[in-house]
């Protein structure tokens, strides 16, 4: 451990009002770290930007942690205790390397962000409770692999931002439709075609909103309207001529849009 990482603990050890440590571009490879678990008394942990490669076990005796940032280390997994961080609200694990959630990810009980950005997650490294986060507000999921987004997506009502930006997406399940609160909507650079004309019912048009969906092989008429405008593809895919649309085109069962470029590439695959 270096001099100055010893020095931020033992600050923050003498200081029982500072609930704050941040360790920020420290070179720090792991999270053995003397004297760090000793802080029961932290609400906010920042680690990113080190290199970092697991999460140890143990990480829940800092029972007061409301916000714990881990972005941009090395991990590859996490272990199944970390949902026993009774107070986090926000957690931070984007730009690691991540292929898979443990089970029984999704019992926080308080967590309201939660930043998977950029890893190496699909639709088939969500473990079966994910999506019983009903707490969430913010969920980002940009920079990863799914083709698919599950339809329990629908159960999170409180999700006010949904990022999927940058997947490899060819559907969105029509239950996206069914979240009362969302707010933003990020779909770019995915492969979609259409649209559910369930996405209708969300209020996405607006100063206080926000719909991102370019870089996408939209059909024809989407394509069309969303040259006018965001307002212009709601107004459309509420209309019936969409419907009757959508229906013809979800029967043609036409194959997908090939895959973009290559993304073995990815610093979140890379030795």
């Amino acid at each position: 451990m270096s001099s100055k990482v010893k020095k931020y603990i033992d600050e923050c050890k003498g200081d029982p009002n500072n609930t704050e440590l941040d360790l920020v571009d420290k070179g720090i490879p792991n999270l053995n770290i003397p004297g760090l678990l000793d802080l029961k008394h932290l609400t906010r942990l920042t680690l990113s930007h080190n290199k970092i490669n697991e999460v140890p076990a143990n990480i829940t005796e800092l029972p007061n942690l409301e916000h714990l940032n881990l972005f941009n280390n090395h991990i590859k997994e996490l272990p199944s205790t970390l949902n026993s961080l009774m107070k986090l609200k926000i957690l931070n694990l984007g730009m690691n390397k991540l292929n898979a959630l443990p089970r029984g990810f999704g019992a926080f009980p308080a967590l309201e962000v939660l930043d998977l950005t950029y890893n190496n997650l699909s639709e088939k490294s969500l473990p079966g409770n994910f999506f019983c986060l009903d707490t969430l507000r913010a969920l980002y999921l940009g920079d990863n692999d799914f083709e698919v987004l599950p339809p329990e997506i629908g159960k999170l009502k409180n999700l006010q931002i949904l990022c999927l930006r940058e997947n490899d997406l060819v559907t969105l399940p029509k239950e996206v439709g069914d979240l009362p609160r969302l707010r933003e909507l990020h779909i770019q650079g995915n492969r979609l075609t259409v649209l559910p004309p369930e996405i209708g019912n969300l209020d996405l048009v607006g100063s206080k909103q926000v719909f991102r969906g370019e870089n996408n092989p939209w059909v024809t008429p989407i394509a069309d309207q969303y040259q006018v405008g965001v307002s212009h593809v709601f107004d459309y895919i509420r209309s019936e001529t969409y419907r009757f649309l959508y229906g013809r085109h979800i029967a043609a069962d036409a194959p997908p849009p090939n895959k973009p470029a290559d993304k073995s590439k990815k610093i979140s695959r890379m030795g």
